[in-house]
């Protein structure tokens, strides 16, 4: 199609929705939307705004149970299944849940995933969900030829007591699935823990399966567990430093491919994911070490008793972790740390020491996921700066005591308090009663920022409003550079804010 005007070339402009929401003919809709609904009086409304913001309105905030936001297991539970390879994820559920946690992960990675539903309704809660499952479980075989399916439930399975095990031995004894595919399951209600509780179950049960009946000789490897991990950036990392060591390792999993595979203009449904025959062999392995805690208790508690191996849980975030990540590594492999990450440590902590006087003794406000924060607090720390705010929603308390004891080897960590069972409605009213200079936290925090005005660095999950951020390691000595450049940046972006109209309007700083 030909334009020959300017004028046509504007009339099919396609606008964006908050240019196109400005428009006059959307003004007045919902200034009509208002009157239907009747809302208190603008007096009123605001009124009621300015009292959210007092030390009266957080006592009342606070004294609130039991109605705190979080992700569900199942999440979890298809981002762990989804990073070995050639593996479906399955979830005895309703069509909806698994529209959520799709929808959820291909907003953060902005890559599709594939997740089968049983498309549990009304008759299956009332009758049970077998059917669903055999035809799922036919349907998928035949239609996606998965190496591997892997069974995770939502709230209606659970409640109605579905037995997978039962059902799965039952699709293998009908011929309805081969006898020899391995189809771990993993129980995950979403009414209890989160998403990375669903990771643990997920990674326990996948292990438990496709490691039966595979224990032998010693392969001299060691295990890579990362955890709940969204930052592909960091898998890549974890596989360039133990390259540059050369250490013999096998990832378990590898989502690394998997959201963040190469445009070639041909959908693979099955990107990278760690190899099953890998992955069966890990029994063998010298060692596994998890990258995270939280999200690995049940799965390195199977590891430690039933395949008898050392069993770590070393997370790399900040310079004193990766200091002990190699050691350990170093350690368990008898491999020297070369030169070359020795000096990638040397140019992170210089990078620290010239950001140091701008986040020096800048106070934060975070939140996230238990290991993600405990990796923020560390770091924070060694750059000075004071986390005064610390809400972990899916936080328990070993995550608290984990906390307030790294919190209380610093004369920085002194102010700081950890709230767990909390969400971000709770943290507004702690920024507000006691201001903060640094928010830090996925992208729902954006919504702090907006109310109380304080300059936020997005790290976390999900990250939906912002492009690419989960390409870039938040882990070793790499992911200390990317995350002092984010924290500094936004503190000297915001100081150039406040001093725009003055004559301190600096270029060098």
């Amino acid at each position: 199609m030909e334009l020959d005007t300017e004028e046509e070339m504007k009339r099919i402009k396609i606008k964006d929705h908050n240019e196109l929401f400005q428009e006059q003919e959307y003004l007045e809709q919902f200034e009509k939307k208002k009157e239907f609904e009747n809302p208190w009086p603008a007096e009123k409304v605001r009124e009621v705004a300015e009292w959210t913001k007092t030390e009266e309105y957080q006592e009342k905030n606070f004294a609130r149970k039991n109605i705190t936001v979080k992700a569900c297991q199942p999440l979890g539970a298809i981002f762990c299944a989804s990073g070995f390879e050639g593996t479906m994820p399955f979830v005895q559920g309703a069509q909806g849940c698994v529209a959520y946690f799709r929808s959820h992960l291909n907003r953060h990675f902005k890559e599709p995933m594939a997740a089968i539903s049983t498309s549990m309704t009304e008759d299956a809660a009332v009758f049970g969900g077998l059917n669903n499952m055999l035809e799922g479980l036919r349907n998928s075989y035949a239609l996606y030829n998965p190496k591997m399916i892997a069974v995770c439930t939502t709230c209606m399975a659970e409640v109605i007591g579905d037995d997978l095990n039962a059902y799965i031995r039952q699709a293998k004894d009908k011929e309805i699935i081969p006898r020899d595919l391995p189809v771990p399951f993993a129980h995950t209600p979403s009414f209890v823990g989160s998403h990375i509780t669903g990771y643990d179950n997920m990674m326990k049960g996948i292990l438990t399966t496709i490691t039966e009946g595979k224990k032998g000789e010693p392969n001299g490897k060691i295990n890579i567990i990362p955890g709940f991990d969204t930052y592909t950036g960091n898998y890549r990392e974890v596989k360039r430093l133990l390259g540059i060591m050369g250490v013999d390792f096998t990832l378990l999993s590898d989502a690394s491919d998997v959201f963040d595979s190469p445009n070639t203009g041909e959908y693979k449904m099955y990107p990278g994911g760690t190899p099953l025959e890998e992955a069966a062999d890990s029994v063998n392995a010298t060692a596994t070490i998890a990258l995270q805690k939280y999200s690995t208790v049940k799965t390195m508690k199977y590891i430690e008793k039933e395949w008898g191996q050392e069993a770590l849980v070393l997370p790399p975030m900040g310079v004193k972790n990766t200091d002990s990540f190699f050691d350990e590594v170093s350690r368990v492999t008898g491999k020297p740390v070369p030169q070359e990450i020795e000096d990638e440590r040397g140019r992170a902590v210089d990078a620290m020491i010239d950001s140091h006087p701008y986040v020096h003794g800048k106070r934060f406000a975070l939140a996230g996921d238990p290991d993600i924060l405990l990796g923020l607090i560390s770091f924070i720390l060694e750059m000075g700066g004071i986390p005064a705010h610390i809400v972990c929603t899916n936080g328990d308390k070993r995550f608290a005591a984990a906390a307030n004891a790294l919190l209380s080897e610093s004369p920085f960590g002194q102010e700081a308090t950890v709230y767990t069972g909390k969400d971000l409605w709770h943290l507004r009213s702690l920024m507000f009663t006691d201001p903060v200079d640094i928010l830090i936290g996925n992208s729902y925090a954006k919504l702090l920022w907006r109310d109380t005005g304080t300059p936020l660095v997005r790290i976390g999950f999900p990250i939906f409003d912002r492009h690419h951020l989960h390409r870039y390691p938040v882990i070793g000595y790499q992911g200390v550079l990317n995350m002092v450049n984010w924290i500094v940046n936004t503190v000297l972006d915001e100081m150039d804010r406040k001093t725009m109209d003055t004559t301190s309007f600096d270029v060098i700083r």
